[in-house]
């Protein structure tokens, strides 16, 4: 039987990267794997049932991964995985070279490298799936998807990651604006989910006395001054302990995290040079489609619900990412989001 060539082509990477995130453990300095040593050897008798490090070493202590060296880890994961994006499905003319497949080629790559080893991510890029699932589903009402996102979201947020119960907030207030009629659309409504970060942390600075960068971001950052991890850590211009140096930290955060073009001063750090180009044309494409869609959203309900969801976890990122390196880690967490995101007319094609 013959295989198609963008079946050939997925097949070939999935192999090529299994690879790499076999080796890479041999290659990578010992920073890669500070969070992958928390979770397997669990030093810190963190272990529970509420919180991100606490459930993440409960699973791999339920499954046994965290016995396994990170090697073998990674070839359990990793196929996993790439299974699953066979499973959403391979896009037409994915074996041509273009911006678009490059970026998911680098993608793939990632994936072997952040999850080539115990991860948070892993758990996160599993949990995202159905999201994606329900939305190539036509027999899964835009509704019913919705709410069962939020509802994922949210839960996801009180009982793992918190950050991510801000999500649906800042996506619900994002599609609100976006109903209003006003030229440069895209621009605006992400301007406005931007304010309602700000706001949401005005209101948590209000309550709790902190704002929400100064308890994530900063505290992460103050802890690595100095220290040889510290070369791409984000700083905002000014102090973020007044309201409008938080909202300068947040705006700041966003366009670092997104569009990092004040990152190219790591000329001599190629990885961090990588993932800053990945990241800029990553943004552009998404920010092109989020356009189309906003422009027909009857059409691209479903589609538009995704690119959402994305958006506003950019700009929870502006928020609480402390570095470029967890920043794009953290959005392998969301790739199989953002697969969907950059190939849903292909996807569409395959329904019809």
């Amino acid at each position: 039987m013959k295989i198609k060539k963008n079946i050939a082509t997925f097949l070939l990477l999935a192999m090529a990267n299994l690879v790499i995130g076999f080796v890479s453990f041999f290659i990578l300095p010992p920073k890669f794997f500070y969070d992958a040593a928390t979770i397997a050897y669990d030093k810190g008798n963190e272990i529970g049932y509420l919180g991100s490090y606490p459930l993440t070493i409960l699973f791999y202590k339920i499954t046994g991964l965290r016995y396994l060296p990170f090697p073998v880890v990674g070839l359990i994961q990793f196929p996993i995985l790439m299974y699953v994006l066979y499973k959403i499905g391979i896009p037409e003319n994915f074996e041509k070279i273009n911006v678009k497949n490059i970026l998911i080629y680098m993608g793939i790559f990632m994936i072997a490298i952040f999850i080539s080893m115990p991860s948070k991510e892993f758990l996160t890029f599993l949990y995202v799936v159905p999201i994606v699932f329900m939305c190539k589903n036509e027999e899964v009402s835009l509704k019913k998807a919705i709410i069962i996102t939020v509802l994922m979201l949210l839960f996801f947020g009180a009982v793992y990651r918190p950050y991510y119960a801000f999500i649906p907030i800042i996506g619900g207030g994002m599609y609100a604006v976006s109903l209003i009629s006003f030229k440069n659309k895209t621009i605006k409504t992400i301007f406005y989910g931007l304010l309602i970060a700000v706001f949401l942390s005005f209101s948590h600075g209000v309550i709790k006395g902190k704002y929400l960068s100064e308890i994530s971001r900063n505290v992460v950052n103050d802890k690595r001054m100095g220290s040889s991890d510290a070369n791409s850590i984000i700083i905002s211009p000014v102090k973020t302990d007044t309201w409008y140096g938080e909202a300068i930290g947040i705006f700041y955060g966003f366009f670092t995290v997104n569009v990092p073009v004040n990152g190219l001063k790591h000329i001599f750090s190629p990885q961090i040079i990588v993932f800053i180009i990945w990241q800029l044309l990553l943004f552009y494409i998404l920010l092109v489609r989020f356009s189309k869609c906003l422009k027909d959203r009857i059409r691209y309900s479903k589609e538009l619900l995704v690119l959402l969801v994305i958006f506003s976890f950019f700009i929870v990122q502006g928020m609480f990412e402390p570095d470029l390196g967890t920043a794009v880690r953290h959005k392998i967490g969301i790739f199989p989001l953002i697969y969907f995101a950059l190939y849903y007319e292909s996807f569409r094609k395959e329904l019809q």
